[in-house]
């Protein structure tokens, strides 16, 4: 057994120094014509994996992009309620000064989104001067 193990360890080495370009002078033409069609079958699988991966990426960035728009929406719907339930309980008291208050209107005036995304809770991500990003 272990002198099929050298042999195959023997081969194993061969077969990388081929790959590498050296010691292809005791190769036939048909065995240099496998090795080359090897070398261009993992040369495209090579090409491939190095395209796939950054559009894999960006693929991940786009939708992380997606949730992190989606949660600043709800987090800012939560702030300005939560700004207008204290405006509205101060109101009642009555116990808001003017300046209070004016500071209160201008926390408020804040949100960048229009009310009706706010309270319709706008789910739709679009950005209209944004440019969405093909690959080929």
């Amino acid at each position: 057994e272990s002198v099929k193990l050298r042999q195959q360890i023997q081969m194993s080495l061969n077969s990388n120094r081929h790959l590498m370009g050296d010691s292809l002078s005791s190769l036939t033409v048909k065995e240099l014509k496998q090795l080359e069609n090897r070398l261009e079958r993992g040369i495209t699988r090579f090409r491939f994996k190095k395209h796939e991966m950054p559009l894999a990426e960006i693929e991940f960035l786009q939708k992380r992009e997606i949730e992190l728009e989606n949660e600043s929406v709800c987090l800012r719907s939560k702030v300005c309620k939560s700004v207008r339930s204290e405006m509205e309980r101060f109101q009642q008291a009555n116990t808001v000064t003017g300046q209070e208050l004016s500071a209160i209107h201008a926390l408020a005036s804040r949100n960048f989104f229009s009310p009706a995304i706010i309270e319709g809770g706008g789910t739709a991500y679009s950005h209209p001067d944004k440019k969405i990003l093909y690959l080929r």
